[in-house]
């Protein structure tokens, strides 16, 4: 697959490629001290460049298609994972995948949205847009979870649930919802990462937990900005205002208490080195895991509900 390079990105692509023809051709020619500058220049822009992104910036580095995925982060971060399928009522939902892994020695449940790398892939992961069976496969191995007492971690990355008519017909908005109560109350920890887009309730779906993580180059919202865009007026073109005003981000999210911690990416963005990404998040979650685990499922389901219960109050 062909590198993808976003517009803003380009300029520091440009450099990066100037270096490596110059390191090419540095076995006849003496060229270090000029690779050094470049390499400062590089570094001096990517900083400028990523500590002022725009909210659509960030919608788009979210979508990046080299950006890591729920599997990717499983093998950089799980050993022994044990993937799991099927809901036992349907079938077995692509865009969802699960199962039991060890995370640092640490027996867990991980589940995520899962998308594809190229159209094949796609659609057999059908965009990481689950359908019905996706989120009771989900809740399935949730159950599994709390049975073996076993901390739950979820990873949301999708655009959204499957909108098609049979996803409705076989119980869309249902199966959504059952997750959030059933999440609301299993007496086991239960960690959510928006790990790429968040949108909507087919994010929501694997979404309620006692700690809300978020990477740095993610977002999370009740809409994506395109379709925001499309309904207040009637066209896509303004999805960059829609970004701004929706607040989708990392650092709005924190703001505004909806998450607890935004998870740093690497240099250019967790696309730039995906194993670093991971091991990242792996210290993040071995260390919320480890102080969740030293609270009584009586007190943890009454700060799970208490934390939600806050969500978009205010004060007339």
């Amino acid at each position: 697959m062909a590198k993808v390079v976003l517009d803003f990105e380009k300029p520091i692509f440009d450099l990066e490629q100037k270096i490596e023809e110059m390191r090419n051709l540095s076995d006849n020619v003496d060229l270090e001290s000029e690779i050094k500058t470049l390499e400062k220049k590089v570094h001096q822009l990517r900083e400028n460049i990523f500590s002022n992104l725009t909210r659509w910036q960030r919608v788009q580095l979210a979508r990046h298609p080299e950006r890591p995925y729920t599997l990717d982060y499983i093998g950089y971060m799980t050993t022994d994972f044990l993937e799991l399928h099927g809901d036992r009522k349907f079938g077995d939902d692509k865009a969802i995948v699960g199962g039991f892994a060890k995370l640092d020695d640490m027996p867990v449940m991980i589940i995520g949205q899962q998308k594809g790398r190229d159209t094949k892939s796609n659609l057999y992961r059908n965009f990481g847009m689950p359908n019905p069976e996706g989120y009771r496969k989900a809740l399935r191995l949730m159950q599994l979870a709390a049975k073996f007492n076993r901390p739950i971690i979820t990873m949301l990355d999708t655009p959204g649930a499957y909108p098609g008519l049979e996803a409705e017909e076989r119980g869309q908005a249902e199966a959504i919802a059952r997750n959030l109560f059933e999440m609301s109350r299993f007496p086991v920890p239960i960690i959510v990462t928006i790990i790429g887009e968040g949108a909507s309730g087919g994010a929501l779906g694997i979404g309620v937990g006692d700690r809300m993580l978020m990477l740095e180059n993610t977002w999370y919202s009740v809409i994506a900005p395109e379709s925001c865009s499309s309904i207040l007026w009637k066209s896509w073109d303004y999805k960059e205002q829609a970004a701004e005003a929706l607040r989708l981000t990392a650092p709005d999210l924190l703001e505004q208490k909806i998450i607890d911690r935004i998870i740093p990416e690497p240099p250019g963005g967790a696309h730039r080195n995906p194993q670093q990404a991971a091991m990242i998040l792996k210290d993040a979650l071995v260390e919320e895991i480890r102080a969740l685990q030293k609270i009584k499922p009586d007190k943890l389901l009454e700060r799970r509900i208490e934390k939600f219960s806050k969500m978009g109050s205010w004060n007339e």
